[in-house]
């Protein structure tokens, strides 16, 4: 029955489960036992309604009249994310953007450790990032399978994307997280994100720029 909700759960349900994740980490660490879906929805600024509707896809959570027992539903959560597990992640390209996402504190914390750096620079093949050594490209496959690597994130230029991406997946990489602004093909059974970050900045662009015109009539 789980299994059967969580196909049915839509892609923005599933974007909101790490907002619901993180917001009942914090009021653990608040001392917070029992939370209601007014108040969890008050400290992210979604509805009750939806978070109701949301976590309905999974199961059934929480008591009427009581709320939700903070550390259980954080913990349904975590599984349903697959939060529960050790996810060990690839950085492909060591550039401005894979060096600051090698040092992100936070994936660490959610199970997500980096456990291997790849670059095309020999200047920078050798150097460490907290103890993780960064390999030439022709170690890829050897790396990948020495340290099981789950996901892997791109950060190369666009030109070389595809290339090592279907390096990536030919190693056993089954999870893809894209930086370069290119559109990645990959096979059905491998999972990928991208994160278009100059697509983002022109989305607040116009954002701004329609804000604005409003804001004149």
């Amino acid at each position: 029955m789980l299994l059967k909700k969580m196909m049915l759960a839509s892609r923005a349900t599933v974007d909101r489960l790490p907002i619901y994740y993180r917001s009942l980490k914090e009021a653990m660490q608040e001392g917070i036992e029992i939370i209601s879906s007014e108040e969890l929805g008050r400290r992210i600024g979604v509805t009750p309604e939806q978070i109701r509707k949301d976590l309905s896809s999974f199961g059934e959570f929480g008591k009427k009249g009581v709320g939700y027992y903070v550390s259980e539903l954080k913990r349904n959560i975590g599984e349903i994310l697959g939060l529960h597990k050790q996810w060990n992640i690839a950085i492909v390209g060591t550039g401005h953007l894979g060096w600051a996402l090698a040092h992100y504190r936070n994936f660490s914390e959610m199970g997500f450790l980096i456990k291997a750096l790849f670059d095309v620079d020999p200047a920078k093949q050798g150097l460490e990032i907290d103890g993780v050594a960064i390999e030439p490209i022709n170690k890829l496959a050897e790396v990948v399978a020495r340290e099981q690597i789950h996901i892997a994130i791109v950060a190369v230029p666009s030109e070389v994307a595809q290339e090592m991406t279907n390096a990536l997946i030919a190693a056993g990489v089954h999870g893809i997280w894209n930086f370069a602004p290119v559109k990645l093909v990959v096979p059905d059974n491998v999972s990928i994100v991208n994160a278009d970050l100059s697509a983002e900045l022109a989305t607040i662009s116009y954002q701004l720029v329609h804000r604005d015109a409003t804001q004149k009539v």
